[in-house]
């Protein structure tokens, strides 16, 4: 059933949101390249991949991806059992999403649309650490670990939302 909450609903971007534009400015900042809409496992795009580390972004609308401060708890009206099955179904494919990339190699940061707006240059910073994190070191190099895929799945530090590592 249409709702005046759904026809505006409906008009929403999907790729090139405010907050992906907004952390993207922030990244090069950091001196990290990057590169748009990349394929990082079947079936699986992330927002933008910084290829040289392997870190795979995920910008996540706080509405559309079920953000625990933000994201709508309890739906109302006409089609509320379609909403709650829609956001529901959306946070099961970024948890697929998240496996699928770790299993093909790539370290994923998921950062939630909120956390942009509070700050962008904290969410960046989030995004270099975890590409530090996924860099090997050349025997001979600085005394830090090599970081093997298993354990590519590093702690990044948390955000507001609570996405710890992911």
């Amino acid at each position: 059933m249409s709702t005046p909450w759904s026809a505006q609903l409906r008009g929403r971007r999907v790729r090139d949101t405010e907050p992906e534009k907004t952390l993207r400015s922030a990244v090069p900042a950091l001196g990290l390249p990057f590169r748009l809409h990349r394929k990082v496992a079947p079936r699986c795009t992330a927002d933008f991949v910084l290829p040289r580390y392997s870190v795979a972004v995920f910008v996540d609308g706080c509405f559309w991806h079920g953000c625990p401060s933000h994201g709508t708890r309890h739906f109302r009206g006409p089609n509320a059992s379609r909403w709650e099955a829609k956001i529901t179904t959306n946070m099961e494919r970024d948890a697929r999403n998240t496996e699928a990339a770790r299993d093909a190699g790539w370290t994923v940061v998921r950062i939630w649309e909120c956390e942009v707006r509070a700050d962008a240059g904290r969410a960046a910073q989030r995004i270099a650490h975890a590409a530090h994190l996924s860099v090997p070191v050349l025997p001979g190099g600085p005394f830090q670990p090599v970081v093997t895929a298993t354990s590519k799945v590093a702690s990044v530090p948390s955000s507001s939302c609570g996405r710890v590592g992911q």
